[in-house]
């Protein structure tokens, strides 16, 4: 079990936000998707991530975001909310934040922006927000995004802080997870993060995923977890090589917060797929693929 006493390889989706024709927080829709996807089966909420668009919502919009979550999951399952900044006050008080509306923990990247932390840089940020965290801490390893990965000698280290009880990495390097998995303690939380990994890290011993499709297709993610924890190779690998992978590289060719919510509209979870500038929306032909390849996702379930 995780610290959160989620199952083996327990799925989670970093929750789309879907904004209303003035272009607002919709938190009704929010609420109504929350609901679907804890009903359908998934393990957790995560709001406030990358395909969340935290980085397009000001502070009282991140608050409403993770309440409504925390409100809507109404205690079946846990809710990680992101707490991503550039300096450590900004961390603290976004875990603060989450904290007060009831989150379960928190999820936080090195600094973005900073492109040439050194090693005993990115210790200092991450043991000073963990010396303040008033919630347990996951950190979450996304070079693509942030600009760096989480040296494995700090995460090694970092791991061993009573706040810090997990990972997500989104490095999409087989080998970091592996390393991730083997230098931490038993009782740390290693979360896939890379939605065509899933499957493939479980024989490294991952703990599951936090996978943005799993909120589009969560059907299908529930049933690769029953796969994975029964042992059931055979199955596991069917739906991730004919339902998971295929639209994960569909959804990843036109950005992956438009293609998500595009598909996510398209089953009926979102109202419609408005994103927030600077993203825009992939064109009718890309998102007719991304539909069609989610119906196929469904029929492999």
């Amino acid at each position: 079990m995780t610290i959160l006493d989620l199952p083996h390889a327990a799925v989670s989706p970093p929750i789309v936000t879907p904004f209303d024709a003035d272009g607002d927080v919709d938190a009704d829709a929010l609420a109504s998707h929350v609901d679907a996807l804890v009903e359908a089966g998934l393990d957790g909420m995560v709001p406030c991530g990358t395909t969340g668009e935290f980085a397009s919502l000001d502070d009282d919009e991140r608050r409403t975001v993770t309440e409504t979550v925390v409100d809507a999951a109404d205690g079946r399952v846990p809710v990680i909310a992101g707490a991503a900044d550039t300096t450590v006050s900004g961390v603290l008080d976004r875990l603060r934040a989450a904290a007060d509306v009831g989150a379960d923990a928190g999820l936080v990247t090195l600094p973005y922006y900073h492109n040439s932390t050194t090693p005993a840089g990115q210790r200092a940020f991450l043991d000073a927000v963990a010396d303040g965290a008033p919630l347990p801490v996951f950190l979450y390893d996304i070079p693509s995004t942030v600009g760096e990965a989480i040296e494995p000698d700090v995460l090694a280290a970092v791991a061993e802080h009573e706040s810090v009880v997990g990972l997500k990495d989104t490095s999409g390097d087989v080998s970091a997870i592996d390393a991730a998995v083997d230098r931490t303690p038993d009782d740390f939380t290693v979360f896939q993060g890379v939605d065509d990994l899933l499957y493939p890290s479980a024989s490294l011993g991952v703990d599951g995923g936090i996978h943005a499709l799993s909120q589009v297709i969560p059907e299908v993610f529930v049933a690769l977890g029953e796969a994975i924890r029964e042992g059931d190779d055979d199955r596991a690998l069917t739906l991730h090589r004919h339902a998971v992978a295929p639209l994960f590289a569909r959804c990843a060719d036109h950005g992956f917060a438009p293609a998500t919510k595009v598909a996510a509209a398209h089953r009926g979870f979102v109202p419609d797929p408005r994103v927030r500038p600077p993203l825009t929306l992939p064109d009718e032909p890309a998102r007719e693929a991304i539909r069609a390849d989610v119906d196929a996702a469904l029929d492999v379930a």
